[in-house]
């Protein structure tokens, strides 16, 4: 009889499976269906498939179920076919195979729902959980090693999520998600569908997370796979009415948290959601708000380090007085001459140009010239002093000197600084017509060359020329 039956089970996995869950308790045979079983287990723990496999076969066909309080039979099983799997190259074989590691799975289920196979724990919990846990790893196979059809698959894993509840295992998420994807994205499954799979993915896995179990680094990179394949949908499967209902209580709940503010904003925008919905319109404002605010005080920090940016700000504002003031505060602060002879250079032009201070205008050009030898534009702006003002400076004689002042300013800006030759060329064509002519000098008793006092503010002496 013994020969018989290893005769029939000699072909190579082509296993009967039974669909019964018969345990060896209770048979003729027990104590060699334990002897069976044991060797077969040794052997596996070994990894001598061959030897295992022959005793696994003999147990399996006398008692799927063993002793009723396990289901090694079934999930040994499932271990012996796929490395038979992973070393046939037969098509044919290999698709007979994978059904039969598939109705391993299942028959162990249907044992386990049956309560052939009995837990310690005999409660529907704990014989849900059981069922979910191998409907979890069914899945897992399916999709990893059996490419199974996803129809089927998606029906393992969900199932798998349905029975085992808060103890699903961590192995179930990301072939979820890439099945609830592709099918979506292929037209098989709705929007509602692949939100509501979405979902309860990430409650569950913030959940594993949340009580940071001896796997929650497994769960925590499970939840990232799910995001970033959901990313490929999401504009799609979550729409802005979505993400409106779904981030309200939380901002409610702190709605004056930037972070919250920041947060929910970013994911609006990235969902679609525009101006005109309500509360779009709401957190957008609040965030700008606040982003105003805090930029007014980043400015106002920086401004405060930086008194020479508050100035040019001033400056454009029209205030400037108070833009001397900075910048003659950034003077004070400043360590560069480089960097003051350009603040004092801004103050010149602001005191002379904007505020008609002259004497303080050209006190502060020359400091300029001081602290950055070499440079002709704080003379050229004494030039422009001198002959704006000139006009002022008493009569027609005087107001002559006065250009002759400016005059000298041009000359010397260009002798000491080359590149402002062509400017001030241009401004001493300009201003050479209004020289003094021969004629006054003459009266007075003057000749070209003589040295003359310029009166008024300017207070110089210059060299007499003539048109």
């Amino acid at each position: 009889m013994m020969r018989v039956l290893l005769g029939m089970l000699a072909l190579l996995f082509t296993v009967q499976l039974q669909s019964q869950c018969e345990i060896w308790v209770g048979k003729s045979n027990e104590n060699e269906i334990k002897e069976w079983h044991t060797i077969y287990r040794s052997a596996l723990k070994a990894k001598d498939y061959a030897f295992a496999e022959e005793n696994w076969k003999l147990a399996y066909a006398a008692a799927p179920a063993a002793d009723g309080k396990r289901d090694s039979h079934f999930i040994d099983g499932v271990t012996l076919l796929k490395e038979k799997l992973a070393n046939e190259t037969d098509e044919t074989k290999k698709k007979e195979i994978k059904e039969q590691i598939i109705a391993m799975y299942d028959q162990a289920i249907e044992c386990y729902k049956s309560r052939t196979i009995k837990l310690k724990c005999d409660t529907d919990v704990c014989y849900n959980q059981k069922i979910g846990m191998l409907e979890g790893r069914k899945g897992y196979d399916m999709y990893y090693t059996l490419n199974s059809p996803y129809s089927k698959n998606l029906e393992a894993l969900t199932d798998a999520i349905e029975f085992s509840g808060d103890e699903v295992e961590y192995v179930v998420f990301a072939p979820l998600a890439n099945i609830a994807v592709y099918q979506f994205q292929k037209g098989r499954m709705d929007k509602n569908t692949a939100r509501t799979l979405y979902e309860s993915m990430i409650d569950l896995l913030d959940m594993k997370i949340d009580q940071n179990g001896n796997y929650v680094q497994y769960y925590k990179d499970s939840k990232k796979i799910v995001e970033s394949t959901y990313n490929k949908i999401a504009r799609e499967v979550f729409d802005c009415e979505y993400f409106v209902a779904k981030l309200r209580p939380d901002y409610e709940a702190d709605p004056d948290n930037p972070e919250t503010l920041k947060t929910t904003l970013a994911i609006l925008k990235k969902q679609g959601c525009e101006p005109g919905n309500a509360f779009f319109d709401e957190i957008d404002a609040k965030w700008k708000k606040y982003a105003s605010e805090e930029n007014a005080k980043i400015q106002a920090e920086f401004e405060k380090k930086n008194p020479s940016v508050a100035a040019k700000k001033l400056y454009d504002q029209g205030k400037f007085t108070e833009a001397v003031a900075k910048y003659q505060e950034a003077i004070e602060k400043g360590t560069e001459d480089e960097k003051k002879a350009g603040y004092y250079f801004s103050m010149a032009s602001i005191q002379f140009r904007k505020l008609s201070q002259y004497s303080a205008a050209r006190k502060s050009a020359l400091k300029a010239a001081e602290l950055r030898p070499g440079w002709g534009r704080p003379y050229l702006l004494i030039g422009d002093m001198y002959a704006k003002s000139s006009r002022k400076c008493g009569d027609d004689w005087n107001q002559r000197l006065a250009v002759l002042a400016a005059i000298e300013k041009y000359r010397y800006a260009k002798r000491v600084d080359e590149s402002v030759t062509d400017e001030a060329n241009n401004k001493i064509g300009i201003y050479s017509r209004s020289k003094p002519t021969q004629d006054m000098g003459f009266m007075r008793g003057k000749k070209k060359g003589d040295a003359v006092s310029v009166s008024c503010w300017i207070g110089e002496t210059v060299r007499l020329d003539y048109q």
